[in-house]
């Protein structure tokens, strides 16, 4: 069965980097379609509806779940509600784009229930010490939140056999590449 060319799901364990592949994908190739979410939470100053996200009332949102709407919704942080919006993606599939999904581990199980042939693409840390030291390395957490945020990354990391293909985030600029080409798209530079 080949992969549905249109949608490319990238996820990958807590503090790999995904926001920053995704980011230099969107600043540097504008013919990848980068899906915006849905969330549930307040504009912030300088966010615009449709470029950063889809404002939703709650009572908006549930619709949108009870109708199907969404390919994969979480609730983060315990408060606030993202969601990816079914016919955004859709759309942009129709008029021949290639879409980019940056999402979790969870969203991207939803994303796999609901389109199987969807191109799943896991980023990985360069090893583990390397992941040990981006999570650690903030200094910002109690010794116990490090020690947690490490047990859910071995969880996450544990899930890489769940995918298509594998790219090592060593360097942002590498792995947007890599991930480029593994959507079908030419890499603008060697």
């Amino acid at each position: 069965m080949s992969k549905n060319p249109g949608l490319t799901v990238l996820a990958g364990p807590t503090a790999v980097g995904k926001g920053t592949v995704s980011t230099y994908i969107r600043d540097n190739y504008p013919e990848v379609w980068l899906s915006v979410s849905a969330t549930t939470r307040p504009p912030r100053p300088g966010e615009t509806e449709g470029v950063h996200y889809y404002f939703k009332s709650p009572e908006e949102f549930d619709r949108l779940i009870e109708q199907g709407e969404l390919l994969e919704w979480a609730v983060v942080h315990g408060h606030n509600r993202y969601g990816t919006l079914r016919s955004t993606v859709d759309a942009a599939i129709a008029e021949g784009r290639s879409v980019l999904l940056e999402i979790d581990l969870q969203g991207a199980r939803q994303v796999k229930a609901a389109v199987p042939d969807a191109r799943f693409v896991f980023l990985a840390p360069p090893s583990w010490e390397e992941m040990v030291r981006r999570l650690v390395g903030r200094g910002t957490e109690t010794p116990d939140e490090q020690q947690r945020r490490l047990e859910t990354a071995k969880l996450e990391l544990a899930a890489e056999p769940e995918f298509d293909f594998t790219v090592i985030n060593d360097d942002v600029r590498r792995a947007a590449d890599e991930l480029v080409s593994l959507m079908g798209l030419t890499p603008h530079r060697s």
